[in-house]
C-alpha cells in the first residue's frame, strides 16, 4: 500500500495542543487502527518498553509512551478509545489521564460514532505536567457543560470516600502483583485520611460483551470505509488478524446491536448512580502485569488473542463508554523492572479530584522518575 494519506489541514484538537506551545516532531508508532493493546504492527518492528526491551509498551499510544518514558520528550499526545492513553502509560510508568468526554475539543472521528468513546490527551512523567496540560487546554477551549478543572498544583485536604474494585466484571481474576499494588495504594490513601470501601464494578454485568460487540463494529466500519479514511488504495483483505477477527465477530452478532447500543448509552447513568456516595473509585489499570512482546501480537490466532486481551485490558473501557474521567498512576515495580499501575476513576467532570489524589500519591511514591533521569 502507498505510504500514508497526509492530512490537508490541522485538526481542531491539534490546534488546541499547538496553542499551548507544543512542537510537532513527528508521528509515533501505534498498532493497526489502534485496536490492539500492544504496539506490534505486522508491517513494522514492535515498539519496545524502555523499562525492559523484551516487553510491550502498550497501545494504542505505545510510541508516545515509549518516547516519554525513555526521556526523549517530556510529554506527548495520546488518545484513548478503550484505554489507549492509560494502558501505555501504565506499562511505561507514566501518568495517563483520559479526560471527561467533551473536556477537550473532539476529533473528527468522534462525530461519526454512534457512541463517542474517543478522548485525546497526553502521557507525561509527572502529575504536574498532566495537570498543566488540562489547565492550559481549558484556556483555549472550555466546555460550558462541564465544571472547570482549574489549576491543580497539589493534593487537597478534603477527606474522600473512595470505592475499591480489585477484580474485573468479566470474571477474570487480577494477578497477584497487580492486586498487591492496588491494595497497597488503598492503604496509602487510607493513611492519608480517606475512607476506602470495597464496591462492585459500577456497570451492568453485560458491559464486557457489549463493549466487545462495539469493538467489532469499529473493525467492521474500518474495513468498509478504509478507502475513505486511510487511503484510496486501502485493501480490506490485508488487514491484520485482530481486525479480521473483530469484523467476523461483529457480523455473527450484528443483530444484537440495537440492544447493545441501548445498554452502552445507559452505562453513563448506571455509573453516575453507582458514584452517588463516592468521590472516586480505585481499580487496577490492567488485569495483569505487562506481557512480553508476542503475547498480544496480531498474528496470534484470533480466539486466543481475544481471550488474552479481555484478561488484560479489562478495567479501562468503562470510562470510555460512560465518558467519565480516569487516570493511570504507576505505583510499583515488578522484579523484571516493569511498572505496575493503578487506575482512579472519577465522577463526570471531576478531573480535579483525580489530579489531587494523584499529587498526594506521587509525593509518597514515584518510580516513574528513575528511568527518565537515567536516560537523561
Amino acid at each position: 500500500m502507498p505510504a500514508g494519506n497526509p492530512a490537508t489541514k490541522t485538526s481542531p484538537f491539534a490546534q488546541q495542543m499547538l496553542a499551548q506551545g507544543f512542537l510537532c516532531m513527528g508521528k509515533s508508532t501505534m498498532p493497526e487502527f489502534g485496536f490492539n493493546a500492544s504496539t506490534e504492527p505486522l508491517h513494522d518492528a514492535p515498539t519496545r518498553n524502555p523499562w525492559n526491551l523484551a516487553y510491550s509498551a502498550g497501545a494504542s499510544s505505545g510510541g508516545s509512551a515509549a518516547l516519554v518514558a525513555s526521556g526523549a520528550v517530556p510529554i506527548a499526545h495520546a488518545n484513548d478509545g478503550g484505554g489507549s492513553i492509560r494502558i501505555p502509560a501504565a506499562v511505561c510508568g507514566l501518568i495517563g489521564l483520559k479526560a471527561t468526554r467533551g473536556r477537550v475539543i473532539e476529533n473528527d472521528a468522534s462525530k461519526s460514532l454512534p457512541i463517542d468513546i474517543l478522548s485525546d490527551g497526553v502521557v507525561s512523567r509527572s502529575v504536574r505536567d498532566t495537570a498543566n496540560f488540562i489547565y492550559q487546554a481549558e484556556q483555549y477551549f472550555r466546555n460550558p457543560k462541564l465544571p472547570t478543572v482549574g489549576k491543580v498544583e497539589g493534593p487537597s485536604e478534603k477527606r474522600l470516600r473512595i470505592g475499591l474494585v480489585i477484580d474485573s466484571i468479566n470474571g477474570h481474576k487480577t494477578d497477584d502483583m497487580t492486586r498487591q499494588t492496588v491494595e497497597a495504594t488503598a492503604r496509602k490513601l487510607e493513611a492519608q485520611g480517606h475512607i476506602i470501601e470495597p464496591v462492585e464494578t459500577p456497570a451492568n454485568s453485560s458491559f464486557p460483551d457489549d463493549f466487545a460487540m462495539y469493538w467489532g463494529l469499529l473493525a467492521f466500519g474500518m474495513k468498509i470505509n478504509g478507502h475513505k479514511l486511510i487511503h484510496p488504495d486501502f485493501d480490506k483483505r490485508r488487514v491484520d488478524g485482530l481486525t479480521q477477527g473483530l469484523d467476523k465477530m461483529f457480523k455473527r452478532g450484528f443483530w444484537k446491536m440495537p440492544a447493545v447500543l441501548w445498554r452502552l448509552r445507559r452505562a453513563r447513568f448506571d455509573f453516575a448512580n453507582a458514584m452517588t456516595d463516592l468521590d472516586a473509585v480505585l481499580t487496577p489499570t490492567l488485569g495483569h502485569t505487562t506481557p512480553k512482546l508476542g503475547h498480544l501480537n496480531p498474528s496470534v490466532p484470533f480466539d486466543i488473542l481475544f481471550d488474552r486481551l479481555t484478561r488484560y485490558a479489562n478495567f479501562t473501557p468503562l470510562a470510555n463508554v460512560t465518558g467519565a474521567p480516569a487516570l493511570s498512576l504507576p505505583m510499583a515495580l515488578t522484579p523484571e523492572n516493569l511498572p505496575v499501575s493503578v487506575q482512579l476513576m472519577g465522577k463526570h467532570g471531576d478531573e480535579r479530584t483525580l489530579l489531587q489524589l494523584a499529587f498526594a500519591l506521587e509525593s509518597e511514591y514515584s518510580p516513574w522518575t528513575s528511568l527518565a533521569n537515567t536516560a537523561q
